[in-house]
């Protein structure tokens, strides 16, 4: 009998230093392959958290040219892993604005999919005041790819996106099996809502959810909850990381998974689709 694949998300507290940021992204993915796994999650801004959203346009990189984008090629291709790097910002035809994507790159180092965010953090929090507006930097995205993988059919949510289950239902109407969430979560958000969101969306679509987050204090004053985990189809919470820096690696059981799609086919029940 094969040995059942494995997975990872990696947690971070990112700063403006972007060498130092890919130094410690090196150690961490080196850290899960190590342990075994063929799939490893990056939070969103792995290489940079500002002191303000605007600093991100100075990272900004062509699509399929940059530092970014090389590093995380290399970074597959060095290690054997299929790699989902959440996000690096591609530039658009407005030089005010980025677009904010994951890529996927598979273990020869070769870019399979790109997912720019769908939904823009633009938000008085209820409490303290905080204030978000990621639609000034970023502009969103259009389409919601899932990709064949030796894992299973992998999707890609952004942070924000996790609020909205109708983009993930929609690829589960492409075959979806495995949902892949880089995120950086406020700590007044992520406390309220991060695992409920995490687990619903699992448990919605029979699906197993690889959480990567930023979780930590960072230079800009921000603090982001952390937490990354993997749940599987069931909602069960397979691994977790509290907060810091840190990684977390498990198996997946696809035989579970299509046990579970078969024997409670609440997939096969639905009588409203996403267009």
């Amino acid at each position: 009998m094969s040995e059942a694949p494995k997975v990872a998300a990696i947690q971070m507290a990112s700063g403006p230093n972007t060498t130092a940021n890919l130094i410690e992204t090196e150690r961490l993915i080196g850290l899960s392959a190590e342990a075994g796994a063929g799939l490893i999650v990056l939070p969103e801004n792995f290489a940079f958290m500002g002191q303000q959203d605007r600093d991100l346009l100075r990272l900004a990189e062509d699509d399929g040219n940059g530092q970014l984008q090389d590093f995380l090629a290399k970074m597959a291709r060095r290690y054997g892993v299929w790699l989902v790097g959440g996000t690096v910002p591609i530039r658009t035809g407005d030089p005010e604005r980025v677009r904010s994507a994951a890529l996927i790159y598979n273990a020869q180092g070769d870019r399979v999919a790109r997912y720019d965010k769908l939904h823009l953090f633009d938000a008085v929090l209820p409490s303290g005041g905080e204030r978000y507006q990621e639609s000034a930097t970023i502009a969103p995205g259009e389409q919601s790819p899932v990709v064949d993988t030796p894992f299973g059919r992998l999707g890609v949510l952004i942070c924000y996106d996790l609020r909205f289950p109708e983009t993930a239902r929609r690829m589960v109407d492409s075959g979806l099996e495995i949902l892949a969430v880089p995120a950086a979560f406020t700590a007044q958000t992520g406390k309220a809502h991060w695992e409920t969101l995490v687990r619903a969306r699992a448990v919605e679509n029979l699906a197993y959810v690889i959480a990567a987050a930023q979780g930590g204090f960072h230079l800009s004053g921000r603090e982001t909850y952390g937490h990354s985990m993997v749940v599987d189809p069931w909602g069960n919470v397979l691994a977790e990381v509290a907060r810091g820096v840190g990684q977390v690696c498990c198996p997946l059981d696809r035989d579970r998974q299509v046990f579970l799609r078969k024997t409670f086919p609440v997939l096969e029940h639905r009588r409203l689709k996403c267009r």
